[in-house]
């Protein structure tokens, strides 16, 4: 198929490529003109494991060209919406202007019968909307179909994620619709992916319900870990016994700093906010108090850095190993390692941050940061160091070669990624998130 791309960004970059890999003719279409210059080199801009290489495959083959100008769209069998839905400002809702643009400047150019799919993440409600005004400002007029179809991706894992889901959801109207999408993804559905097929609105609450699903779960696993710290118990012993029970399970169990990045939060948010749109403001209160125990996780890290500092940050040399939101990908939005850091900054410590993935960002979004090459760079003359995002590299520090480095051997392990008998035996005063001090 002739397919379409709207929107270029993590989720449309790589839904193009791995479209293209499934054989599909694609174009994908941005207006920032840096983004898509970079995409059309064969470079993704940002990183995600084995998206460079399936992007320059296709590129250099023709298979996917990407473009600013949207009547490179205009023949496409089948156009997909991915742009991004951020959170308003000054408000707990989704953000729709991006894709409302989107919609405006797609509808003149669509003569002929088309699918038009949303992946983007949005309030529940919107596809009826968008399918309205598509109809009546495309020429093609009610020939112009509007399906939802939403992603499932995981940063470090996107590609993974679309060549090979874990389930297909269609929101759709019509067994004509539910064919051309069947058709898009043939391959995933001959090796197995189940189907889900469903109506409009139960297709956009699917996506913002399993994140709201994931970060209840962190921000409950992060409630024991302070109930343990308080009750002198031990948070990682819990969750392996919680994770033995078989209606639990042991995945995402694991408490610390808390959940960032450009999902988990922002939808919560706005889903509490569709919510009370909808006179649900009452029983949706729950979310509040989960959005309320992630960001007392980052306090509560600041607290615990400023202590094993004698109680004054200022002046003090602070080292902090992560940047990025999670492992396996640079993207420091509303990453909460990163937000330590500049809370610390903010109260006058001096502070030497490391990441090998996301340094750029870094000095980009927090430029007052001292960024750093290396581990001991970092950590060199450091009172406490603070370890913030999950990268293996940080599990095979050697504690006795790094106490050498730093000016005083104080560690706060903010992903439970460290052995605290081992670093408590190397001379650390070692400190976690839900573990007690003993």
């Amino acid at each position: 198929m002739l397919i379409s791309v709207i929107g270029a960004g993590y989720l449309g970059a790589t839904h193009a490529a791995c479209l293209a890999a499934d054989g599909h003719q694609v174009v994908g279409i941005d207006i920032d003109t840096h983004r898509v210059e970079r995409l059309s080199s064969g470079q993704a801009p940002f990183h995600e494991p084995g998206l460079d290489e399936l992007i320059a495959g296709s590129v250099e083959s023709g298979t996917l060209v990407f473009d600013t100008d949207v009547r490179r769209a205009a023949e496409a069998e089948v156009h997909f919406l991915c742009v991004g839905t951020p959170q308003r400002a000054g408000s707990h809702a989704a953000d729709l202007s991006a894709l409302d643009d989107a919609v405006g400047s797609l509808a003149a150019l669509l003569r002929r019968p088309c699918l038009v799919v949303g992946k983007s993440t949005v309030p529940v409600g919107t596809a009826r909307t968008l399918g309205a005004r598509l109809r009546e400002r495309a020429p093609a007029g009610r020939e112009v179909e509007v399906a939802w179809n939403p992603e499932f991706l995981r940063e470090g894992h996107a590609v993974q994620d679309s060549l090979h889901p874990d389930r297909l959801v269609f929101g759709v109207g019509s067994d004509e619709a539910d064919q051309v999408l069947r058709d898009v993804y043939a391959r995933a559905i001959n090796e197995g992916t189940p189907v889900v097929r469903t109506d409009l609105e139960t297709a956009e609450l699917a996506k913002v319900s399993a994140n709201i699903m994931l970060a209840s779960r962190i921000s409950l696993v992060n409630l024991l870990a302070e109930v343990c710290e308080a009750a002198q118990a031990d948070v990682g012993d819990l969750t392996r016994i919680l994770g033995l029970d078989d209606r639990i399970g042991a995945r995402f169990l694991r408490p610390g700093v808390g959940f960032g990045g450009g999902c988990l939060a922002k939808d919560t948010r706005a889903f509490v906010a569709r919510a009370e749109e909808l006179g649900l403001g009452g029983p949706a209160s729950v979310l509040r108090e989960v959005d309320a125990i992630n960001m007392r996780q980052r306090s509560r890290t600041v607290d615990r850095a400023v202590a094993l500092l004698g109680g004054r940050a200022a002046g003090r040399r602070v080292a902090v190993l992560g940047a990025a939101f999670k492992a396996g990908s640079d993207d420091v939005r509303d990453s909460p390692a990163l937000d330590v850091a500049a809370t610390l900054h903010a109260r006058g410590a001096e502070v030497h941050v490391y990441d090998a993935e996301a340094a750029m960002n870094v000095r980009r979004v927090h430029p007052q940061l001292h960024v750093e090459a290396s581990v001991d760079d970092a950590c060199r003359g450091a009172e406490v160091v603070l370890v913030l995002t999950e990268w293996e590299e940080f599990r095979g520090i050697d504690p006795v070669a790094l106490a050498g480095v730093v000016a005083s051997p104080r560690v706060v392990d903010g992903r439970l990624v460290l052995d605290p008998d081992k670093w408590r035996a190397s001379g650390w005063d070692f400190q976690a998130l839900g573990r007690g001090t003993a």
